[in-house]
């Protein structure tokens, strides 16, 4: 999941990140050994190549819980389902499935 929110990310800011020498900062330690697995599935190897590109300007930092409570607290941040919000559902509404 981590790796998926650090793939969107990448994506997401691709226009401020490109050439940029930065850092992601991690809780996950297993972020990295994904990273570096040999063998990964066809899910951990799309996110692999993703982030090939950005692998010379971007160093993934891991720090403790403890440590990166600002970022816990934005994860765990629950919106509240009103009609102001973008991503408002109504508790009767039947799910919409694409075809």
């Amino acid at each position: 999941m981590e790796c998926l929110c650090i793939v969107w990310a990448l994506e997401k800011l691709h226009y401020y990140l490109d050439g940029s020498v930065f850092e992601v900062i991690t809780d996950c330690n297993a972020v990295k050994s994904l990273l570096s697995t040999k063998t990964p599935n066809r899910h951990i190897l799309k996110w692999k190549i993703d982030i090939q590109e950005y692998r010379g300007n971007m160093t993934i930092v891991h720090k403790a819980e403890n440590i990166c409570k600002n970022a816990d607290f934005l994860s765990r941040l629950a919106l509240p389902n009103t009609p102001d919000n973008t991503a408002y559902v109504p508790e009767n509404a039947e799910p919409q499935i694409p075809i």
